[in-house]
């Protein structure tokens, strides 16, 4: 590896190993930061404010409710589904305390899409919002989780704020549809019962699952990567090495506006930023912009994360270019290609360059990213982190040279265990059995810089977000007047690709309309096909299956 031409490139003072092995599991890791950081400021929401020693008593107190009154146990599977509030680092890192497995969800998800990812993860507890309880009430029945817990939005926001925040939401805005969900727990009350209980330190090791963080691929099965402590920690390592020379302990202040339950999030802005102090403001609501520009006002932040879509929405609101940028120091683009003209204006307005950066849930996700000294290069996802190998292979697995094209293959101490409950799966995604196959077809330059070309996989990424061609055509092919579906994604400006449907119709008169309608009922909302095409029939393979690659071919012949 010290061959290897990207060291030169390394940002100063980052070493080309680091000690993955510095921490046991991420509860060491987060416990050292609430013993340096204490009072300090830890996590801010809609104003509200919690210290690192406010996070750790409710975090104790979580754990305490989950393994004193709800009897779970050490590996058990947790599921959180919400937006990014306050209770959401109190609720993952009570469960990972306790020694539980955090099963991040999406709450934008279908019943549907809830009941496959609890049942496959064999959740036995459910953290949810209450705006999106209606949703687990229709599945209720049908998965094996034992306890619910719902919490909604002002809960953790004090006093009368709260209070007002919950009535607005609920009555006023009207945005909790109606449920029941007997016996469920409220999350306020899980953390006074736990107060009253002991908090027993659970042992957990650097093999123990941390997270089953789900995925997908070629199959169109969304799919849980196994990330256990060791590799989340390794990840947390690798990312706070590679930012040193631009951050100092108890002194940033970062925007988190990509939700936590996706992985860049999670290990990039909630754990790392926790490991130096990091004052981490949590935005519930990015898409409202004029929202979301008042409060960037509000703060002199010096990290800010984030993707393509979010960065050009921003740059096209005059209240974000009147911002005061003189505090920031460092800007991270990831889990999706960031656009030149996207990153040229984004320095422009903020004086400080967008550093793009590469990784997928498999690899908790960091692979490489562009030094943050001024040695970036626009269009390229930058070098491997540290401690971090890669290679670019041909279709038989053999190592291709500089400037030519072949799947990134990934090795390092950050790279999932496996696919839960899947070893065929994790066999075929690995090659020689110790390098992940990330199915993006790349090309490194003489000076070891990486740039994604294209995907063998099949997966659609609209925004940041994977979708999978099979999960959308069984939802569309479910209508009484379909035939046939393929899916594909297209280049888009605003989310990378955007979801495509050709249609073969049974009953000549179903309409775009009906399909796209039909879709809402079964996907979230990233999911949907923005365009359905008709056809007489569909492209196929001499066993029948339908070639994706030939209709998109002749999409773009068409267009």
């Amino acid at each position: 590896m010290q061959n290897h031409p990207w060291f030169k490139f390394y940002p100063e003072s980052v070493p080309h190993e680091v000690d993955v092995d510095a921490y046991d599991s991420i509860v060491n890791l987060f416990e050292e930061s609430i013993g340096k950081f204490g009072d300090k400021v830890a996590y801010e929401c809609m104003g509200k404010t919690m210290t690192f020693n406010e996070l750790d008593h409710m975090s104790k107190n979580f754990a305490a409710f989950l393994s004193g009154e709800l009897k779970m146990k050490k590996g058990d599977r947790i599921a959180i589904q919400m937006p990014n509030l306050l209770q959401y680092p109190v609720a993952m890192f009570g469960a990972l305390r306790a020694g539980m497995v955090v099963v991040n969800t999406n709450p934008l998800y279908t019943a549907k899409e809830m009941k496959h990812q609890f049942t496959d993860a064999g959740v036995e507890t459910v953290v949810i919002l209450a705006n999106f309880a209606h949703n687990l009430q229709k599945i209720r029945e049908e998965i094996p989780a034992k306890n619910i817990i719902v919490t909604q939005i002002g809960d953790l926001l004090g006093g009368l704020k709260g209070g007002i925040v919950n009535f607005v939401v609920r009555y006023i805005k009207k945005m909790v549809p109606d449920y029941t969900l007997p016996g469920a727990h409220a999350f306020k009350d899980a953390l006074a019962k736990g107060a009253s209980r002991e908090f027993k330190k659970e042992n957990v090791v650097k093999d123990d699952l941390a997270y089953l963080q789900y995925t997908g691929g070629t199959t169109g099965v969304s799919k849980g990567a196994e990330l256990s402590h060791g590799n989340i920690v390794a990840n947390m390592q690798q990312i706070s090495a590679w930012m040193k020379p631009k951050l100092k302990e108890s002194e940033e202040t970062v925007i988190t506006a990509l939700p936590l339950y996706h992985i860049f999030a999670l290990t990039v802005n909630c754990l790392s930023m926790l490991k130096i102090g990091a004052h981490n403001v949590l935005v519930t609501n990015p898409r409202d912009m004029p929202a979301f520009c008042k409060e960037l006002r509000r703060h002199r932040f010096s990290v800010f994360t984030g993707v393509n879509t979010l960065f050009n929405g921003l740059l096209n609101q005059e209240a974000f270019r009147a911002l005061d940028f003189s505090a920031l120091k460092v800007s991270v683009g990831g889990g999706m290609a960031v656009q030149r003209a996207v990153a040229e204006r984004w320095q422009k307005v903020t004086h400080v360059p967008l550093a793009e950066g590469y990784g997928l849930t498999e690899t908790s996700p960091v692979v490489s990213c562009n030094p943050i000294d001024g040695t970036e290069r626009i269009g390229t996802i930058g070098i491997p982190v540290p401690n971090t190998e890669i290679k670019i292979v041909d279709d038989e697995g053999n190592e291709l040279s500089a400037g030519e094209k072949g799947e990134l293959c990934v090795k390092g101490p950050q790279v999932m265990k496996g696919y839960w409950n899947r070893p065929d799966e994790t066999a075929d995604a690995f090659l020689d059995g110790e390098w992940f196959k990330t199915g993006d077809i790349a090309i490194m330059d003489e000076d070891g810089f990486l740039q994604i070309v294209d995907r063998k996989k099949e997966m659609i990424l609209v925004s940041g977000f994977n979708v999978y061609p099979n999960e959308v055509e069984d939802a569309i092919a479910s209508h009484e007047k379909v035939l046939e579906v393929g899916v594909i994604g297209v280049p888009d400006e605003k989310s990378t690709e955007k979801v495509v449907a050709y249609v073969v119709a049974k009953d000549k008169s179903v309409t775009e309309e009906e399909i796209i309608a039909h879709a809402k009922e079964n996907l979230t909302s990233y999911k949907i096909p923005k365009e359905v095409y008709f056809a007489q029939e569909l492209p196929k393979s001499n066993v029948g299956k339908i070639l994706r690659r030939v209709i998109r071919e002749n999409h773009e012949k068409k267009t």
